[in-house]
């Protein structure tokens, strides 16, 4: 099956099954990023500290999940290992770069799956194929184990079918992870919604999910959120060429991953300056906008996702990151719930943004949103 690159048992054999993102160390496994241009590299020689830590925790490790290749596309489209089916709509693309992750756990292939999350790598593919994903506060994971070593956007992230089991997941990954706080009931919350360009019945629902769970809610505006997808473009892009640049010369890499390394390279310093003024002042937006409501929402993706046969036809995908990708930027953390919309019976997805290191709060507040959008 190709929304797994391989099928394995590692840790407790009765405990939750949990799926890896093939850019996750795990040991005696080479981590190959889903390109030909790593099929050669040697088994890794210790578990990355995530896969670590579920094992002790008592989860199940059932296999490593296919992806993007390199983790750097939208699309999740995939000629070399193949394309993960979308669990909503098999002729839709299942995003990217996260793709297999959220293909399993949509197709209950495997109870919980990590991925990794750098211009909404989990988000996005939650939101295509209609099941949880969250990307934590930058830095609260370790990264140890994860490609690309150095990176100051990706955050490695959960996907499940349910909140519980998402908190469950954060739990055994993150140290100092208050279950009880992220399992509290969120009274008394304020939402604030950003207003933003997207899909009519997306919006709408979007508006109308903060009345459905009884929580009072605003409009409040990020004026700096179009600069902020700039700006990630141009710090992944440059951070992503440190890391791979090197893979050209093997002459091994999809023709669509040539082309956006050989882009990524053409960053200059003064580009990453103007990236970094804006990472500041978006970063103190949010911050600001968060002192006065408890989180804020608006949608995971502008639209639906679109066909593969269109994906694969040139259609340009680059906005499905256009409400996702600055929060990267900024570091806050961000999960993506599925969202009924009116008109259609697959999920959208509602993004929750919180206050940095508040992870917890966010998934409370989540699972408030769970339960009133009856999911």
């Amino acid at each position: 099956m190709n929304e797994f690159i391989s099928e394995f048992t590692l840790g407790d054999a009765d405990g939750p099954t949990i799926a890896i993102k093939d850019s996750i160390d795990i040991a005696g496994h080479a981590t190959t990023a889903a390109s030909r241009a790593l099929a050669d590299a040697e088994p890794a020689a210790q578990h990355a500290e995530v896969v670590q830590r579920l094992i002790d925790t008592g989860w199940q490790i059932v296999g490593k999940t296919n992806m993007h290749e390199l983790a750097f596309g939208m699309t999740g489209i995939n000629d070399y290992t193949g394309t993960p089916e979308n669990p909503q709509d098999e002729t839709r693309i299942p995003g990217g770069s996260s793709s297999g992750s959220a293909a399993a756990v949509g197709l209950s292939l495997s109870t919980a799956a990590l991925g990794t999350d750098t211009g909404g790598s989990v988000r996005g593919p939650a939101a295509c194929c209609g099941v949880i994903g969250m990307k934590p506060t930058f830095g609260r994971i370790s990264r140890r184990g994860v490609a690309p070593a150095r990176s100051t956007l990706d955050c490695v992230g959960p996907f499940a079918r349910e909140m519980q089991t998402l908190i469950d997941v954060m739990a055994a990954i993150t140290p100092d992870f208050d279950e009880a706080l992220a399992n509290s009931s969120a009274a008394n919350v304020r939402i604030g919604i950003v207003p933003v360009e997207a899909d009519r019945a997306i919006s709408e629902a979007v508006a109308g999910a903060p009345g459905l769970a009884g929580f009072a809610s605003r409009n409040v505006d990020l004026l700096n959120l179009r600069a902020a997808f700039d700006a990630g473009l141009t710090v992944i892009n440059a951070e992503t060429w440190a890391a791979f640049g090197h893979l050209i010369e093997t002459g091994k890499l999809g023709a669509d991953l040539d082309a956006r390394l050989r882009h990524a390279s053409t960053m200059t310093k003064a580009d990453l300056a103007v990236a970094e003024s804006v990472r500041a002042s978006f970063t103190a937006e949010v911050d600001n906008a968060l002192q006065s409501v408890d989180v804020l929402v608006l949608p995971t993706l502008p639209a639906l996702p679109i066909t593969l046969e269109a994906a694969r036809n040139g259609t340009p995908v680059i906005a499905m990151s256009s409400l996702i990708r600055p929060f990267n930027l900024s570091g806050h953390p961000a999960l993506s719930l599925p969202l009924p919309i009116a008109g259609s019976p697959l999920f959208a997805g509602l993004q929750i943004i919180g206050f940095k290191g508040d992870d917890e709060r966010v998934c409370a507040i989540a699972a408030c949103f769970e339960a009133a959008l009856g999911q």
